[in-house]
């Protein structure tokens, strides 16, 4: 039940996926394919394609997939020629993909390989990994993503032809799962500018909002109580840590708050806290379960 989804693995790393059974692998390109042959010969394998959507916040293609066109072909050939066992065909369009049709291109792409792979004589291949990607955020709908790639499912892999597909919907699944609740530590107005006030917040870039670095993440301030009487002003929001780089929110309007008052960030279950450091002494937030009694 374990696919090492890695297409560029360390040595040690195949070994230890050899010594603990798992015998299901990506590649995409040739060194990975001989150093599999030499250390887990036995292992089946996953070809891992590029398909790339034209608005993505994390693109992952310049990093990991081979060109399905000019690329794939010659790397079913080697694995052939290695004697290695090819099973099936994996992509990621990119992580929170904007563009809903670039899962149809991967698809058909996939069915692409597949055929070629019938006619190299990988007659086992059963896996076609679909990604991730998936929008996760309060507000926003799987919808679209989820009538193009059944329709493309449909047309290209249908039901009952014996092909297992698989997906990996981190964000779908915990981005609107957690709340960060920050606390204002410390207020002042900005140098040149008397009518900005900078609000100082326990949590930064180098701690949650490393997903502003990371994942290209737009987060939203709300205060946590209502200030109807204050006045509104422009604001920016800075994390704990000693760097300039520890940024929040550059530019806000935002209610004339005080030290010790709350700033909430909803949708902060993806991408932050299993990146997140203690640097400059600064601990990691944390977790509280919130759950009504029905459901808990």
């Amino acid at each position: 039940r374990i696919i090492f989804a890695n297409p560029a693995k360390m040595t040690s790393h195949i070994k230890y996926a050899m010594s603990q059974c798992v015998d299901l692998t990506t590649f995409d390109n040739e060194l990975e394919l001989y150093k599999i042959k030499s250390i887990h010969p036995s292992c089946n394998l996953v070809i891992r394609i590029r398909c790339d959507a034209t608005e993505t916040q994390c693109p992952l293609g310049i990093k990991y997939g081979c060109d399905p066109l000019t690329e794939a072909p010659a790397l079913m050939s080697l694995a052939r020629d290695l004697g290695l066992s090819v099973v099936g065909v994996s992509f990621h369009v990119g992580s929170g993909c904007n563009e809903p049709a670039a899962f149809r291109r991967a698809i058909a792409a996939s069915a692409a390989i597949f055929r070629l792979a019938q006619q190299l004589g990988f007659m086992n291949m059963y896996l076609l990994n679909i990604g991730g990607g998936f929008p996760g955020n309060k507000n926003t709908s799987l919808d679209k993503i989820a009538d193009i790639v059944n329709d493309a499912l449909n047309e290209w892999f249908p039901p009952n032809n014996g092909v297992t597909i698989i997906a990996e919907p981190g964000r779908f699944f915990v981005a609107s799962a957690f709340t960060l609740s920050t606390k204002i530590h410390s207020i002042k107005k900005r140098s040149n500018d008397e009518n900005h006030v900078m609000y100082f917040i326990n949590d930064g870039v180098y701690g949650s909002f490393n997903s502003i670095l990371y994942d290209h993440s737009i987060v939203v301030p709300k205060p946590l109580n209502d200030y109807p009487m204050s006045p509104i002003s422009q604001s920016s929001i800075w994390g704990p840590t000693c760097d300039g780089l520890d940024q929040v929110v550059n530019l806000v309007n935002m209610p004339l708050m005080k030290m010790g008052d709350w700033i909430i960030f909803e949708d902060m279950g993806a991408y932050t806290i299993p990146v997140a450091s203690t640097f400059n002494g600064f601990p990691l937030p944390k977790v509280f379960a919130v759950a009504n009694r029905r459901i808990w």
